[in-house]
């Protein structure tokens, strides 16, 4: 009997994805928004098990991220591939402030994993989410939005030079974006993501038999979407067709899963379902069901990777799991003290965009626990260190460690920029000690322990809610929550180091 896989295929904080076959291996991409390394490059051989093998952009004076606002930055990549070299594509979204909104940038590499060349900007305000089309004689265009438009490229890829051309502007409905080219047989298709990027997201498509057009709407639009608003999957759109080496065809595209009402906790992830072409070419995404929590996979063969939920810090370098919030600096270290994530504590919290070496990676379960071993010994009132559930500058939840008047373990939240304090307990008599959350859907339980095997209760927070995109009381909230660490000292100038022996991930539920 064929098997069947669970959708997500890629869980947690993986919007936008864009993948691409070489060969018999497949590679993705997704936006970061303002974390860094941005990028994240992850490869399959059977598109429903993913690793992480990189990402497109590792340097800090590539990309400067340290003044993004919240949720914008890295924007929609796109990854091609031709005559041996990866493309990959991709908007940075700016903050406005001098007028510059947006960025329409292009790197390139040998290797799938990288390293990429230093980012080229292609085009400023005009557009966004581009991808790469190569047409049959070679010519190179960059396609962005609103609706498919096309600009003409050099050979290299380095420069536009002609455009751009609206081929499509979309079937009406809000947002035309995330678009895409496709050439099968004789006709080359245009693919859209609309319906903004919440409920009621989708895939729209039109065909034309020249590249200019004019294009035909496919009769039975949207081809994908989620019609059943009560259904767990939801803001299913922004999708890029793949083709087996077998022939199948298939599509990657983003979602949600919601978690006890309307709330989309983990962020936009990565779906897959099988596309269906019709006999008067055009065609479907599972037979338009919409998007399927359980499906028959890919005739490839299966392969499956290490889950990357315990990290012992004793390698050099930072395992892929791992994002900044914005770009590090110099006072993260693994190698100050070896086998430690070594974080100096600084003056801005988390709830501005100056923080620095916060360190987290997604949540991927509505049911996890997370536990961190850590030495700290805080002497200065300010200073702290400690687990944070992290949406954004406004919606985050902190538990620390912490000097007031002797050690203390406090738990707080900010929720929309309402700064509590849920819960703080005295009497902490040692600076090595355990910190564990506990998540049960938008329920979340803290507790310590000195040994890992007796836990004593702090607090607990029943409605998490605002931990995700709909919960933060804004529109362009699009990330999703991440979990990690983060130290700073707040109104004390003693800066100090604080040592983290490892972290734990570790799921309650299948997905």
């Amino acid at each position: 009997m064929k098997k069947q896989y669970n959708n997500p295929v890629l869980p947690g904080f993986h919007p936008d994805p864009s993948v691409i076959r070489v060969g018999e291996d497949y590679y993705m991409v997704n936006s970061t928004f303002q974390y860094f390394p941005a990028i994240t490059i992850s490869h399959s051989k059977d598109l429903v098990n993913w690793e992480y093998i990189g990402h497109a952009i590792t340097e800090n004076e590539y990309l400067d991220l340290t003044g993004i606002y919240d949720s914008h930055g890295i924007w929609a990549p796109d990854i091609s591939y031709y005559e041996g070299t990866y493309y990959i594509f991709v908007t940075l979204r700016l903050n406005g402030d001098d007028g510059e909104i947006r960025q329409n940038l292009v790197m390139t590499s040998q290797r799938p994993e990288g390293p990429y060349s230093k980012p080229i900007i292609l085009d400023r305000n005009d557009g966004m989410d581009p991808s790469h089309f190569i047409d049959d004689d070679g010519t190179h265009y960059m396609v962005v939005h609103p609706g498919v438009r096309i600009m003409k490229l050099n050979d290299e890829c380095t420069e536009v030079v002609e455009g751009p051309i609206t081929l499509w502007e979309g079937t009406g409905r809000e947002a035309p974006e995330g678009p895409h080219l496709l050439k099968k047989g004789e006709y080359y298709y245009a693919i859209l993501a609309e319906g903004g990027t919440g409920y009621g997201h989708c895939i729209t498509v039109a065909r034309s038999k020249n590249l200019l057009g004019p294009y035909e709407p496919c009769p039975f639009n949207p081809v994908h979407t989620q019609k059943d608003p009560e259904a767990k999957l939801q803001r299913a759109g922004h999708g890029k067709l793949v083709q087996t080496q077998n022939g199948e065809w298939w599509v990657t595209y983003l979602g949600g899963r919601t978690n006890e009402g309307r709330y989309t906790t983990l962020g936009r992830e990565t779906f897959l379902d099988p596309v269906q072409w019709t006999e008067d070419g055009w065609f479907t995404v599972n037979e338009g069901k919409g998007p399927s929590e359980q499906q028959y996979r890919p005739n490839l063969p299966e392969v499956t990777y290490p889950d990357l939920y315990f990290d012992d810090f004793d390698e050099e370098k930072l395992g892929l799991q791992w994002e900044f919030v914005r770009n590090p600096d110099k006072e993260f270290s693994l190698t100050e003290r070896p086998g430690y994530a070594r974080i100096w504590t600084q003056a801005p919290d988390l709830n501005t965009i100056q923080a620095r070496n916060t360190l987290v990676r997604r949540e991927q379960h509505h049911h996890y626990e997370a536990t961190v071993k850590m030495e700290f010994d805080p002497s200065h009132v300010g200073q702290q260190a400690g687990l944070t559930c992290y949406y954004d500058t406004r919606c985050f939840i902190k538990f620390y460690l912490t000097y007031d008047d002797g050690l203390k373990i406090k738990l707080m939240e900010s929720r929309a920029t309402n700064h509590k304090e849920i819960a703080a307990v005295g009497g902490i008599t040692q600076k090595s000690i355990y910190l564990k959350v506990r998540v049960e859907k938008q329920t979340r339980h803290f507790m310590y322990s000195y040994d890992n095997v007796v836990w004593y209760h702090v607090g607990t927070i029943e409605d998490c809610s605002f931990l995700s995109d709909e919960g933060t009381g804004i529109r362009k909230a699009h990330t999703g929550t991440l979990v990690g660490l983060y130290a700073n000292h707040g109104i004390s100038n003693k800066r100090i180091a604080a040592d983290f022996d490892w972290f734990k991930y570790e799921p309650l539920d299948n997905i």
